[in-house]
């Protein structure tokens, strides 16, 4: 006779002695925790380890089970007079467990076999004789259990899901028919127990979880011990004990987990390659001090970006009084500077920002040019034409423009939008940029050179300020190696005078940082550069270096040009009416032997690495259209250099704020530098 306890959620819950409770394997982990104490405090702290990749060890917990459907004849020899349906229990579940997760990934796999027991008590029910009747079930499975991990964040903190395999152990039944009420001195039938019928000796089902890894010991443990709370469910799907009937499981597993594993030592490995493979150096240009004029030309996107819920143009760009009109020059636009714009790439967000008066100014100037604008709303046709009319009235009041020129409508999306079907990520600044109302027009007084079409760009606006200091004039530190065997690195430089900066801390092999940021208003000195590292294992390694700085200014011998090239959203290919731009505008600029210097960039929406990627390819798209016209005119003087800083905001043109600086860092500028003389 097997010995059992009956119960249900909320009573108290009772195993025999002969069963492991999640009590005793609590014991037990605390056991093995005190004999790992002394261990650590032998350990010398110089000494780490990696963190495991396998992992081995037992899991406990209790399983809640849920009875759903329905149960009547218990098996061949016995049907009880009522048919039970929903129930309840707590079975206990112990498993031993193999763990593998690589320590620098997110995935691993899990593997679990042990005891799972699904035993509960069915909701009483009454038979027609009016006496209660009661029945408990104690079914039990050893479950082999393979799944996948992932840790979303690559913290602590995991997800798990995989199949479950369940091979029946026990199938036993307790059958209690009671006394009628109404016959209260009537003797109670004995219990009926035995086997369930029908029950299946194999079940194919799933699961999906959560836990959370608790270190028990420090990486100075070559064998380190995780405690992990988690939490299961497995649905009802497949969980058919039996195969009659309608009777279905669905099971809630909470308990805790105690693995082990072995570190690997990484303190000499990792020190002796950072001694090794680490090789720090310093190029620092001999920059010539003058001044070096480069007159830019300055694309002018055909897009007016409008703020979420509003149909007014917004304060960003600049909007004159009619008295304003008469002083307005395409070529002093300093004048008239947008409210709360940043000094970085000032100028040209000035030029953008101003858009709508460099549209009036031209249509005033062409009589015969006509324009269409066109709203795309995310709420609809209606709040897109709004949009519209607001530019068209400010035009037609500010600038006299005939109301017959303009043509405005609405739509859902503009023709090239920058949300795509299907996307998840960052939607709320892809639709920021959707948000717009574009100025479309087949006047060729108005448009770029070469450009038609519905999506042509204006005509570009000549920028002629001074250079900002190119990469190439930057300070260069290398680290070769630093990748691989530093964990982070950072600079300390100091000059003459004792006085240090810091810079950093970095992970890449190279950083290039602008000399005006260390030399400030000084145009040379000498510097003692510091490399500090911290090798994977946490140990500290220096070097050290002296350079020679100047400051740099550009030629006064040199006038060079800017072109910039802008890209759709996520695109790497020029369009075509772009190649005949640079081909038939861009090259024939570029003198003989000049150096042409192609960086691409990106804005911030996507993968940093995908970015990387993109501004690259965009920038040897360039470089292939330029190399191409070159060559029919059988030109081979030119020397280009090639550069992709992705979204690297400390290299990008504009900042990332708003939409129309987005747009624009989806861009690749073109600096046409002469000759030096």
């Amino acid at each position: 006779m097997k010995t059992k306890t009956n119960f249900k959620m909320g009573s108290c819950v009772t195993w025999s002695h002969n069963n492991l409770t999640v009590k005793s394997i609590a014991i037990i982990a605390l056991g093995w925790l005190s004999m790992q104490t002394p261990v650590q405090a032998q350990q010398t702290i110089e000494v780490k380890y990696t963190k495991p990749s396998w992992y081995f060890g037992v899991a406990g917990g209790a399983n809640f089970n849920f009875y759903r459907g329905s149960t009547h004849q218990l098996n061949d020899a016995f049907t009880p007079p009522a048919t039970f349906h929903d129930g309840d229990g707590v079975g206990l579940f112990i498993a031993p467990l193999l763990e593998y997760r690589p320590a620098d990934s997110r995935w691993g796999v899990m593997l679990q076999a042990g005891y799972d027991n699904r035993k509960g008590t069915f909701d009483q029910v009454v038979t027609p004789c009016d006496c209660p009747a009661d029945l408990s079930t104690n079914i039990s499975y050893i479950t082999v259990e393979p799944s996948l991990r992932f840790a979303p964040f690559k913290s602590n903190f995991y997800l798990y899901g995989g199949p479950r395999l369940a091979f029946n152990m026990d199938k036993s039944f307790t059958y209690q028919l009671g006394i009628n009420p109404a016959y209260p001195d009537q003797a109670a039938s004995p219990a009926v127990t035995g086997d369930l019928s029908d029950v299946k000796k194999t079940i194919f089902s799933m699961q999906i979880g959560a836990g959370y890894d608790i270190p028990l010991s420090s990486d100075s443990n070559k064998t380190q011990f995780v405690l992990s709370p988690f939490v299961a469910f497995q649905p009802y799907f497949g969980q058919n004990p039996r195969s009659t009937e309608t009777w279905n499981i669905t099971t809630l597993t909470a308990g805790i987990a105690l693995k082990m594993g072995q570190g690997r030592n990484i303190q000499e490995s990792t020190d002796v390659l950072a001694d090794r493979e680490v090789q720090f150096s310093v190029n620092s240009p001999s920059n010539i001090p003058g001044e070096r004029r480069i007159t830019e030309i300055f694309p002018l996107r055909n897009y007016v970006f409008f703020n979420v819920g509003s149909t007014e143009i917004p304060s960003r760009y600049v909007l004159l009084t009619k008295n304003q009109v008469k002083d307005f020059k395409e070529d002093q636009l300093e004048v008239f500077a947008p409210k709360n714009l940043s000094d970085r790439s000032k100028r040209q967000m000035i030029v953008y920002y101003n858009v709508l008066n460099i549209l009036g100014d031209r249509m005033q100037k062409n009589p015969s040019s006509t324009i269409t604008l066109v709203g795309s709303s995310e709420k609809g046709p209606e709040d897109a034409l709004a949009m519209a009319e607001s530019i068209k009235t400010y035009l037609v009041n500010v600038f006299a423009i005939n109301p017959s020129r303009i043509t405005t409508k609405g739509q859902n999306k503009p023709n090239i939008p920058s949300e795509q079907p299907g996307a998840t990520l960052e939607l709320e600044l892809l639709r920021e940029g959707d948000r717009r109302v574009s100025i479309e027009s087949t006047s060729p007084d108005l448009l770029m050179e070469f450009q038609s079409g519905p999506d042509a760009q204006l005509k570009p606006v000549q920028i002629v300020p001074l250079q900002e200091a190119p990469v190439v004039s930057y300070v260069t530190f290398n680290n070769k190696g630093a990748n691989e065997a530093l964990s982070t690195w950072s600079l300390q430089i100091s000059d003459e005078q004792g006085k240090v900066q810091s810079f950093g801390p970095y992970t890449q092999d190279e950083v290039s940082i602008p000399g005006k940021s260390i030399l400030g208003s000084r145009p040379e000195g000498d510097y003692k550069v510091k490399m500090i590292g911290q090798t994977k294992s946490g140990k500290i390694v220096e070097k050290e270096t002296p350079v020679h700085m100047v400051l740099w200014t550009p030629s006064k011998m040199e006038e060079g040009m800017r072109y910039s090239i802008i890209y759709e959203f996520n695109k790497s290919k020029a369009i075509a009416i772009y190649e005949k731009y640079l081909i038939e505008v861009v090259t024939p600029k570029i003198p003989v032997g000049a150096t042409v210097i192609i960086h691409g960039h990106t804005d911030i929406i996507g993968e940093e690495v995908h970015n990387q990627d993109l501004s690259l390819a965009r920038a040897n798209d360039v470089k292939s259209i330029i190399e191409s016209g070159l060559s029919k005119v059988s030109r081979n003087d030119v020397k280009f250099e090639v550069l992709g800083y992705g979204e690297n905001e400390n290299k990008s043109p504009f900042e990332n704020k708003t939409p129309e600086e987005r747009f624009y860092n989806r861009t690749v500028v073109i600096d046409i530098i002469p000759v030096v003389k």
